[in-house]
């Protein structure tokens, strides 16, 4: 095309040279040297302007994109699947961005339920810890006193009860008359309330009565789980108020998240959902939709939404970011390929599709994630032969001929 151009050009540079020629022989000889000149000036004009066309019909053809072309053998080498695409009805899903937080349901603040002064430190940060486990063990002037009044309640007793089985035996032998017998049971019964009560008052400041000449009592968890923060610093004074642990079960957490209001039709109490994080890509974590607040955010017009999901392992850590896709009861028709056939390519979302006897890359938005594949939007078209397999090798061959290219300039 190019060589025809340039034999144009050529043929009115003599046309306008025989032109000039016709003048010249009309006029004289000093139009002569002129008419030549001319000439000469158009046949160059006219060769500049083809290798001007010739270059730029070079360049253009090196940015035509032609699809990347590969033989049968390397074809079946790299392991390349081809699937015609067409729409498949999904299950209509509401997508939001969220946290992982504690089951509250399932975490405690652990405290001394008197003031204290913190002896002993057992537990650390991470530590997992079983039902009953001592935390930390702290000194209390109010424990010591509670216990010497159990100690002398519980001498009490002890002397009670031999007056009263004295008595009681002088009663039956008629030594005593009856209202003394009743005397030494009621105090006997009066001792015994007295003991009753101090143990009590020992297990309503959170101690026992193990150790009833020391004024130290354990602070303990308060079921099995992960020590998620501490606060307790050995010799510190500790009070009610003060947390000193934090305990939390993380076999289920709580994933928290904004519902915006456009969207509360479409979900239900128990809709199923399906989490994920970036920290393990390929799997997904199951749970339902426990809780939708009943108060909207006036400004952000939502409201907080939270996703009770079993947490098997422990991998889903607390504060980490997480997607998560409520199902709804509705369907749509969508396009949906494996995500191994996505690639990025010029960061942006691209998949292989196969054209015209090569494979060429197309650029795609992305939906929603469903166990391993994923939703087209936009880029492709129902009835394209996708590359379901072998995308990321094509990839690699895209780049290496392309990279040859460069070094041919």
């Amino acid at each position: 095309m190019f060589k025809q151009k340039n034999s144009a050009t050529q043929r009115w540079a003599a046309l306008l040279c025989a032109a000039v020629l016709l003048l010249s022989g009309c006029s004289g000889g000093d139009n002569k040297g002129v008419a030549e000149k001319g000439a000469v000036k158009a046949e160059h004009a006219g060769e500049k302007a083809g290798a001007h066309a010739e270059e730029k019909g070079g360049h253009a053809e090196e940015k035509g994109g032609a699809p990347l072309k590969l033989s049968d053998a390397e074809i079946n080498q790299a392991g390349i699947k081809v699937e015609q695409i067409a729409e498949e009805s999904v299950q209509d899903t509401v997508t939001l961005t969220a946290t992982i937080q504690p089951n509250q349901d399932r975490m405690a603040h652990v405290a001394a339920r008197v003031p204290g002064r913190i002896v002993k430190v057992n537990a650390t940060l991470g530590q997992r810890v079983t039902r009953g486990q001592p935390l930390a063990v702290l000194d209390s002037i109010e424990v010591g006193e509670a216990r010497s009044v159990h100690r002398q309640a519980r001498s009490e007793v002890s002397l009670a009860q031999a007056d009263f089985d004295r008595y009681e035996r002088l009663y039956k032998e008629q030594i005593v008359p009856q209202k003394e017998w009743l005397r030494a049971r009621s105090q006997l019964e009066k001792s015994q309330s007295a003991l009753r009560a101090a143990s009590e008052k020992l297990q309503m400041l959170g101690t026992s009565t193990a150790d009833a000449q020391s004024s130290t009592f354990p602070v303990s968890a308060p079921f099995a789980g992960i020590v998620i923060d501490k606060k307790a610093v050995l010799g510190e004074l500790a009070e009610p108020k003060d947390m000193l642990f934090a305990v939390a079960d993380l076999s289920t957490v709580w994933i928290e998240a904004n519902l915006f209001e456009r969207d509360l039709g479409r979900v239900k109490l128990g809709s199923d959902a399906i989490v994920t994080v970036s920290a393990y890509p390929n799997e997904t974590f199951r749970g339902k939709l426990k809780y939708i607040s009943n108060t909207m955010d006036k400004e952000t017009r939502t409201a907080r939404a939270r996703i009770e999901v079993p947490n098997p392992g422990e991998k889903l850590k607390l504060e980490m970011f997480a997607t998560a896709v409520l199902q709804t009861e509705t369907t749509t028709k969508a396009l949906i390929v494996p995500s191994d056939a996505v690639v990025i390519i010029d960061n942006r979302p691209s998949v292989y599709v196969e054209h015209t006897g090569g494979f060429e890359a197309r650029g795609v938005e992305l939906g929603d994630k469903l166990r391993g594949r994923v939703v087209l939007k936009s880029g492709v078209k129902p009835g394209d032969l996708v590359v379901v397999g072998g995308a990321y090798e094509l990839k690699a061959r895209q780049l290496k001929s392309q990279l040859g290219s460069g070094h041919g300039h």
